[in-house]
């Protein structure tokens, strides 16, 4: 069966995705899953330093309630980039690119001949272990696997246009703290800089019909982002979460502190 997560992101569908990491547990993705509202989430390999199993367990618990998830990895091996598909996760997202043959690079290591040289392994989840043919699930992997590449750096700012062209390339998808950093505004989402970095993603997604995510801070920041065209929403994560309740048990017995 095709992605259907996938085909309702190339349709310009407005998803919305919370983030797992630090906090890790996978009784948050189910909890998260019954509540409703979410349409996936990711799983921040690159700062958590999520191991295998906690990547397939977390895959697990978001399957089990309707939810695909991709994994933030930094591009710096394919063995990496492959282990998150054969753990089930539909796709990955490269953290800190800073150049189109980088970008290029992360696809290959993404994608099966001849499209990427991904190492032929069709025992994991993703090859249903071993259990279809291997040409088949090449080509299955191919088409329905996610790639996004995170635009957080000045250089890939510069090559923005060029990243989204690559064939291969899902989503670009804004990190608004490392982009703040890149354009000297740091911790400034809103600056005049930050801003029309969103803005050159936005017009290379228009380009060459590619779409757009972000991390949305804010309420209004989200607004503004859904009116240039973002179409993946991700507003929360696991340390957000706990953040807030904390904050809302505080408010409410508020007489004991």
């Amino acid at each position: 069966m095709p992605n259907a997560w996938k085909e309702r992101l190339q349709r310009g569908e407005q998803l919305v995705v919370f983030a797992v990491g630090r906090m890790y547990h996978h009784n948050i993705i189910q909890y998260l899953g019954m509540a409703g509202g979410f349409d996936g989430f990711w799983i921040d390999v690159e700062h958590a330093g999520l191991t295998v199993r906690d990547t397939e367990i977390a895959v697990a618990a978001g399957k089990a309630h309707g939810l695909e998830s991709f994994v933030r990895v930094p591009p710096t091996d394919y063995a990496t980039v492959t282990r998150c598909l054969e753990s089930g996760a539909m796709g990955v997202m490269a953290a800190q690119i800073t150049s189109t043959e980088q970008a290029e690079e992360f696809v290959g290591w993404a994608k099966f001949a001849p499209r990427g040289r991904r190492g032929l392994n069709p025992l994991g989840y993703d090859g249903r272990f071993g259990s279809i043919p291997v040409a088949e699930f090449a080509e299955r992997a191919n088409r329905d696997s996610f790639v996004a590449v995170q635009i957080e750096t000045a250089e890939a700012v510069e090559d923005v246009d060029a990243i989204a062209a690559i064939d291969g390339v899902d989503l670009l998808f804004v990190g608004p703290s490392d982009l703040s950093q890149a354009m000297g505004t740091i911790g400034d989402f809103t600056s005049e800089r930050s801003l029309e970095a969103v803005d050159r993603v936005a017009a290379a997604c228009r380009a060459h019909g590619k779409q757009w995510g972000a991390v949305t801070p804010t309420p209004a920041y989200a607004a503004r982002l859904i009116d240039k065209g973002c179409t993946l929403i991700s507003p929360t994560n696991d340390v957000k979460l706990v953040t807030a309740g904390l904050a809302a048990v505080k408010e409410s017995f508020s007489d004991l502190w």
